[in-house]
Parts: C-alpha cells; structure tokens; sequence
C-alpha cells in the first residue's frame, strides 16, 4: 500500500466518523417525534414545557398528509416544543379522556395543562400559527 492509498483511506475513516458524529449530535438535538401512550402520557407532558400530540390512526389518509408536517416541526421547534403522536385504535381510552371524535386532532400542552386543539388536516403554516399562539416561545 503507498502512502497516497494509506491517506485516502484514512481521510476517508475520518469523515466516515465526524458524519457518524454529527448524526449523533443532531439526534440528540431533535430527539424527533415521541410515541405516545397512556403509560407514558403523564410523564411526557410533565417533563415537557411545551407539547403538541398528534391524534391519529393508520387507516386515516388526512392523518398521514399530517405526519410529514409534524416530522418537519419537531426539528423546527427542536429543544423548545416536544412532540408526540398517539394511535387512537391502539390508546382509546386516552383518546376518550380527551372526547376525541375526529383525526387527526393535535392538543397542545403548556406546562401541563391542555391550552389549545386543532382538528384537521390543516397545511403546516396553520399549525405553526397554533404553535406560535399556544406558546410563548
């Protein structure tokens, strides 16, 4: 192996790695969209100042036109608004607990208390103005 084939290699380890860095670095910047449960519901609006839980269901088309937009958003607002998504076929009762009767329904939190709701498939600009009014951010 020649020295030229040697630093190649090697700069190419390198940047393998820094990019594996900065994946990690921004992994734990946007810990991205949460799960939600009726097991860990309390726990994620409570250590979470600010919340937006998308209501939904895989067999609802509006629902996944929205999922995208709320990917986008927990990057967007990443360390200042939480996200969360919760199937209502798999979490009824929890979905009951907050009389949902249509999805995709978004609730927002602040500081643990529920301060708005957005039912619909509404464009992302209509959900970031629910954001911006929900939250003094």
């Amino acid at each position: 192996m020649t020295d030229n084939t040697f630093d190649d290699e090697i700069k190419k380890i390198r940047e393998k790695k820094l990019e594996e860095l900065s994946n990690m670095v921004q992994k734990s910047k946007n810990p991205g969209v949460t799960e939600i449960t009726g097991i860990n519901f309390n726990d994620f609006i409570s250590k979470n100042s600010f919340v937006v839980i998308d209501l939904w269901a895989e067999w609802c088309g509006p629902c996944r036109r929205v999922a995208p937009v709320i990917e986008e958003l927990s990057s967007e607002y990443a360390g200042r608004v939480a996200f969360g998504k919760c199937n209502t076929d798999e979490n009824q009762s929890l979905a009951a607990s907050f009389q949902i009767t249509a999805i995709p329904t978004l609730l927002f939190f602040a500081n643990g208390r529920m301060v708005h709701r957005l039912t619909g498939a509404y464009p992302k600009e209509n959900i970031i103005s629910a954001i911006n009014r929900a939250f003094p951010l």
